[in-house]
């Protein structure tokens, strides 16, 4: 507060002396052509106008600059800035400019924000559209097909009806995924922690995922012979995340190529799990968003290899709900790397 009266009152006793001087000159050049001159009415004369002219001057001035201040802040407040409006009305010009300033940064923020938001939604609806429509399409298609009359031959509506099913089955695995990444973000979801060993677990998924492997002759092996490692996790779910980081390994990895799991001491009581593959590898660019929905590589929008688009997104959405967090690091035509932390549990002998 000192600093706007000190800088008010410049202004003002400048101003009040300028026309205090003025006024004194004609006062003077009066008294002389009168020839009635007495320097301590002159003196008296020159102290009240200085002390007349500072008053009237610092009170309009004041008057003037907080109203129009005022109306500054009343607009500003229209755009709901309670961290603005809140404040009290300053008529300090250098500091109403950083208020000001900082104020329309953060605007600037919450805009853009707002416009990656926008291009996200636009991005999540096209793909949801597309990863829908196709099966929808084939279904229809199958359908209308056997309503045209090919229902009478035996062989070609059990054939059609078998793909109709199987598309209807990717409709329903799409809407499961959807509706467990929305169950994991409120919060409805809830975990369900227990003490495993966690190498018995990936071993589960070994074989669950073995004649997948198989058929691109990929090798799913460990780094190293391991003692058991407990861990404190949702089992079922942290399974689900190991499947689908399996799974996209196979699904881009090279045919007679290897996956690898490790799991390493990360600190007293964290683990970290690596998945590594020597496959095609991700593309620099792309690797800020292949943990959003629907969010594929490939951009070209084939889907030869199946699956929903939400794995890795469910992935990132487990370990985030155990507050943990997951990696990834990847080399083009060299391989990539997913890993992520899991606390590991009370009683581990490791």
């Amino acid at each position: 507060m000192a600093i706007q009266l000190r800088k008010s009152y410049k202004f003002a006793f400048w101003s009040s002396l300028s026309i205090t001087v003025s006024l004194t000159g004609l006062f003077i050049t009066f008294l002389v052509y009168k020839d009635q001159i007495d320097w301590l009415f002159v003196i008296l004369f020159s102290l009240v106008c200085l002390v007349v002219s500072f008053t009237i001057i610092q009170i309009r001035v004041e008057r003037f600059i907080y109203r129009r201040v005022k109306k500054i802040y009343d607009d500003v407040s229209l755009l709901e800035s309670s961290s603005f409006s809140s404040r009290a009305v300053t008529t300090d010009m250098k500091t109403l400019t950083q208020e000001i300033e900082k104020f329309a940064q953060g605007k600037k923020i919450e805009i853009d924000t707002l416009k990656i938001q926008e291009e996200y939604r636009k991005d999540f609806l096209g793909n949801v559209s597309h990863e829908l429509k196709t099966p929808l399409f084939t279904v229809q298609g199958y359908i209308l097909t056997l309503l045209d009359g090919a229902m009478n031959d035996k062989k070609i509506r059990e054939k059609y009806l078998n793909r109709a099913n199987k598309g209807v089955e990717r409709l329903i695995y799409i809407v499961k995924d959807l509706d467990l990444i929305t169950k994991l973000e409120v919060g409805e979801l809830k975990l369900e922690r227990e003490d495993f060993n966690v190498l018995e677990l990936i071993q589960n998924v070994f074989d669950l995922l073995e004649m997948k492997a198989a058929q691109k002759d990929i090798m799913l092996t460990f780094d190293m012979e391991y003692e058991p490692i407990y861990v404190n996790a949702d089992r079922e779910k942290i399974q689900q995340v190991i499947s689908n980081l399996l799974v996209n390994s196979i699904k881009y990895g090279h045919a007679n190529g290897t996956t690898e799991v490790s799991v390493e001491n990360l600190i007293k009581n964290k683990v970290i799990i690596r998945v590594t593959d020597n496959g095609y590898g991700i593309p620099e660019q792309h690797i800020p968003r292949l943990f959003e929905r629907f969010y594929r590589v490939d951009q070209s929008g084939s889907r030869n290899e199946g699956g929903s688009g939400l794995g890795l997104s469910i992935v990132k959405h487990i370990i985030e709900a155990h507050d943990e967090k997951i990696y990834v690091e990847s080399e083009e035509g060299v391989g990539s790397e997913f890993s992520f932390t899991l606390e590991k549990a009370a009683n581990n002998p490791a």
